[in-house]
C-alpha cells in the first residue's frame, strides 16, 4: 500500500483545510452499526421510483441511447423542464440557453458557485442550512456570512437581512432553500416579495435550491424567480419529488449570460449527464405529474403523527409545511450539545437522528429528525423515544 511522497504533502488544495467532512454523512457513520438502530437521519425518500419511470430509464438502455449526450442536457429534456417550470411554478426559460441538465441538485449548486464566485466574495448563507452550501463555497474560494433564522421561527426576517448585509457590503450573493432543509419551512408569495425586495436594493445574485418545491403541504410552492427572474438561479431536480435520488439528475435554470458560464464549469466537471437518468426525467416530468400526490399524503400523516407525539414529550417544534424533515428544540433539561443528544438517543433508544449542530451555529439546540422513513419505522423510532424520555425523567435510586 503506497504511502504519499513526504515531499508531496502540500499537493492539496488549500481550501480543504478549511472544509470539515459533512457531520450529516460522518454522524451517520459513527452510529450506523448500532445494533437495531432505526435510522432516521438521512434525506431519503421512503418509497419507491415509480415503475413507468424505472421502465423508461431500461429501455433507454435496451435501445443503445448509449452515447454522449449535449453537454447540457438532451433538448427534449429540457424543452421537458422548461414546460414543467411554466405549467407547475408559472415560469419562463428558453430550454436552448437558458437551462442545463446536471448530475444531481449538488452538482448544479456546486457548477453554479465555481461559476459565480472568485476567491474573497462573501456569499450570504441563512442558517441553519444544508451544511454542503459552506463547503462548495469555500472549495469556490468565497467565504460564507451566516445569518441566524432561529429568533424569527427559521425564516428570514426582511429587516434582519437588510441589517446583515448594510454590515457586510461586499456579498455578492444569497442562498435561498425552500421549502428548508432541516426545518421544513416554506415561504408565501407576500413573504418572499419582502425578501426581494431587500435583495434587489443590494444587488445579490439569488441562487434557490428549491429542490423540495413539489413537497408542500398547506400552501402551494412559490419561486422567487417570479419575482425578480433576472436575479434568480433556480436549482431543482426529481430526486425527492420522484424518489429518484440515486438516479442524480438535477437541473438549472436562470438567465442566459449566468448559464452559459454554469454550462462551462458542467462541462468541465462532468461532460455529460447519464442517458438513463435522463430518460427517466423525461418520463418522470411528463407523464409522472400525479406521482408525487400520494408521497405527500403519506408524509403528511407521518409528519403530524412526528409532531403529535413529540410536542407532549417537550419537544418544542415549528410546524413544517414542506419538505420530509422536523427540526425539534432540545428540552433545555438535557443539559447537553445536540450531539451528544443525538448520540445518547442512538446508544440507549436505538434511533438515529442528525444533530442540529450540522447545520451550522444557529442549529445547536435542535435535532432533525426525517420522516421520509416507512410509517412502521417511525411508530418504533417514536415508541423508542417515549420509553428514552421517561427514563430520563425517572430518578435514579442511590
Amino acid at each position: 500500500m503506497p504511502n504519499l511522497d513526504p515531499n508531496l504533502t502540500e499537493v492539496f488544495n488549500q481550501h480543504l483545510t478549511q472544509i470539515k467532512p459533512s457531520q450529516i454523512r460522518s454522524f451517520s457513520k459513527e452510529i450506523k452499526d448500532i445494533p437495531g438502530l432505526i435510522s432516521l437521519n438521512v434525506g431519503e425518500p421512503g418509497f419507491n421510483t415509480p415503475e413507468h419511470i424505472k421502465k423508461a430509464a431500461m429501455a433507454s438502455i435496451a435501445e443503445n441511447k448509449s452515447h454522449y449526450s449535449p453537454q447540457n442536457g438532451w433538448l427534449e429534456l429540457r424543452q421537458t423542464i422548461s414546460d414543467f417550470l411554466q405549467q407547475r411554478l408559472h415560469l419562463t426559460y428558453d430550454p436552448e440557453q437558458e437551462v442545463i441538465v446536471t448530475d444531481g441538485a449538488t452538482e448544479a449548486l456546486s457548477s453554479t458557485f465555481l461559476a459565480t464566485v472568485n476567491p474573497g466574495d462573501q456569499v450570504l448563507v441563512p442558517q441553519p442550512a444544508y451544511p454542503a452550501y459552506g463547503a462548495m463555497i469555500e472549495l469556490a474560494g468565497a467565504s460564507v456570512i451566516p445569518l441566524d433564522t432561529s429568533p424569527n421561527q427559521f425564516k428570514i426576517d426582511p429587516q434582519t437581512l437588510d441589517e446583515q448585509l448594510t454590515a457586510y457590503p461586499e456579498v455578492k450573493e444569497i442562498i435561498l432553500n425552500y421549502p428548508n432543509n432541516p426545518t421544513g419551512v416554506e415561504y408565501t408569495a407576500t413573504e418572499l416579495e419582502a425578501l426581494a425586495a431587500v435583495i434587489q436594493r443590494h444587488h445579490l445574485l439569488v441562487i434557490a435550491d428549491e429542490i423540495y418545491s413539489e413537497l408542500t403541504y398547506s400552501l402551494p410552492h412559490t419561486s422567487i424567480a417570479n419575482i425578480i427572474p433576472n436575479s434568480t438561479i433556480l436549482i431543482n431536480g426529481v430526486s425527492k419529488s420522484h424518489a429518484m435520488t440515486g438516479y442524480r439528475l438535477g437541473y438549472v435554470a436562470g438567465p442566459a449570460a449566468v448559464v452559459a458560464n454554469i454550462n462551462k464549469v458542467h462541462g468541465y466537471l462532468v461532460t455529460s449527464p447519464s442517458n438513463p437518468a435522463q430518460y427517466a426525467a423525461i418520463e418522470a416530468l411528463q407523464h409522472g405529474r400525479h406521482d408525487t400526490e400520494p408521497m405527500l399524503v403519506e408524509y403528511q400523516q407521518r409528519r403530524d403523527l412526528v409532531t403529535e407525539t413529540l410536542r407532549p414529550l417537550g419537544f418544542e417544534i415549528i410546524n413544517p409545511d414542506g419538505a420530509f424533515y422536523i427540526f425539534a428544540k432540545i428540552p433545555s433539561c438535557y443539559h447537553e450539545s445536540s450531539r451528544e443528544f443525538c448520540l445518547r438517543l442512538a446508544q440507549e433508544a436505538h434511533v438515529g437522528v442528525t444533530p442540529g449542530s450540522a447545520f451550522g451555529t444557529s442549529g445547536e439546540g435542535y435535532f432533525r429528525i426525517s420522516y421520509a422513513a416507512n410509517l412502521a419505522q417511525i411508530k418504533q423510532a417514536l415508541t423508542n423515544i417515549k420509553h428514552f424520555v421517561a427514563e430520563m425523567a425517572t430518578p435514579k435510586s442511590v
